[in-house]
């Protein structure tokens, strides 16, 4: 019998595991360092070990329990009622957009002469146009909670105005998906956030998830038509009709760069970019936790709307952009216990090299209609049993 210590850890019995002396039975279970911060950790949260055992990396995670958001909700405004108070829209909203808009038109044009493959528009697509674009979906987003304006049609016309340098239409769309990602957070079939079955089977894999994390864009612009259509009514037509116009204004009158570097900047925007590091960090599960919603609290929010106040905006929707920190403040006894992620890039590299989180990381319900169907096929499997019994 002997022991041996590995980089100043406790010694390893080697006759506790048969003599293996690969030392991998005898290492503690090992993640990577903060890749969640607890404010108030428990002494299972060491910041190195996983506090519960790794999710089942062929499935999903399936809860029975309801989206956490609503509960909090009552729970912070019964403790909090001057919560309401920092409901309501944001003015400086419509500047920030304006000042984004412009910049990101004055690039396009800027580089009307400048050659798709050269260092200096790819530079300029990544870094400034990346960064624009990416402000732009967030402010689509904070604008889909009319948090613009008071009134719906002036927030519905700002979102397809901040729409013009992505490139697609887009605003009208988003809206009605997202605020079912609100309304039915984890519910299959209807959160088309949630990642599908066929991306489960072929992404769940090193390569499959650096495929994910560069076309990110492209999983959340097709995955919603494909898992949920939309009725298309008459803001589609007008997203649609403004987009395409401006486009075609766009390139008859400056060629097809400027298009291209504004499409180019909307991929860099959801590819592996810092800021883009969010689309993962809200909702995935990490570290053995059930924790469906995530929040970041560092200097990116400056660029991105405050998104990273996650579990913040979906506890209150109504609160906007500017006053998300406040609401955190106002009831510490909740934030701080939330575990919280130090940074998106990082949570980019670790979702791709960590075994432990991957396309499976998710939080899944039954929709209520698969509910139904499914108490439905029970309550008629107990009729044929007690058929089978009578016979």
């Amino acid at each position: 019998m002997h022991s041996s210590s590995i980089s100043g850890s406790q010694p390893v019995d080697f006759s506790l595991f048969g003599g293996a002396e690969s030392l991998t039975e005898g290492k503690k279970p090992h993640r990577t360092p903060r890749r969640t911060v607890v404010i108030r950790p428990t002494d299972k949260d060491d910041g190195s070990s996983h506090v519960a055992p790794p999710q089942d990396p062929a499935d999903f995670l399936w809860l029975m329990t309801e989206e956490p958001h609503r509960s909090r909700r009552m729970q912070i405004l019964k403790a909090h009622p001057e919560v309401t108070k920092l409901m309501g829209h944001e003015p400086l909203t419509k500047y920030v957009v304006l000042g984004v808009v412009a910049l990101q038109l004055y690039c396009a044009w800027a580089l009307r002469h400048s050659s798709p493959t050269s260092l200096l528009f790819l530079l300029c697509a990544y870094v400034i146009g990346g960064t624009a674009n990416h402000n732009l979906f967030l402010a689509i987003h904070e604008i889909t909670h009319n948090l613009a304006f008071k009134g719906i049609v002036p927030n519905k016309l700002l979102a397809m105005f901040a729409n013009l340098p992505i490139g697609i239409p887009y605003s009208v769309t988003f809206k009605g998906y997202h605020l079912e990602h609100h309304k039915f957070l984890g519910q299959d079939t209807i959160d088309v956030d949630l990642p599908t079955n066929l991306e489960l089977l072929l992404l769940n894999n090193v390569l499959g998830k650096v495929f994910f994390a560069i076309f990110q864009i492209l999983f959340y612009a097709l995955r919603p038509g494909i898992v949920r259509a939309q009725k298309f009514g008459r803001w589609h037509v007008l997203n649609f009709a403004v987009q395409l116009v401006f486009d075609y204004l766009l390139i008859s009158t400056f060629g097809w760069r400027p298009f291209i570097y504004l499409i180019a900047s909307s991929f860099f925007a959801g590819s592996l970019h810092p800021c883009a590091g969010h689309f993962i960090a809200e909702h995935y599960l990490w570290d053995g936790l059930e924790q469906e919603t995530y929040s970041y609290y560092g200097p990116l929010n400056v660029l991105a709307y405050n998104v990273g106040y996650h579990n913040e905006h979906h506890d209150f929707p109504s609160v906007p952009w500017t006053r998300l920190p406040a609401l955190r403040a106002l009831a510490p006894e909740v934030y701080d216990t939330l575990p919280s992620h130090p940074s998106w890039p990082m949570v980019i590299v670790n979702f791709i090299r960590d075994k432990e989180v991957g396309i499976f990381a998710r939080a899944k319900r039954l929709s209520k209609a698969a509910k139904a169907a499914a108490a439905s096929a029970k309550h008629q499997e107990d009729i044929d049993v007690e058929s089978d019994k009578s016979e």
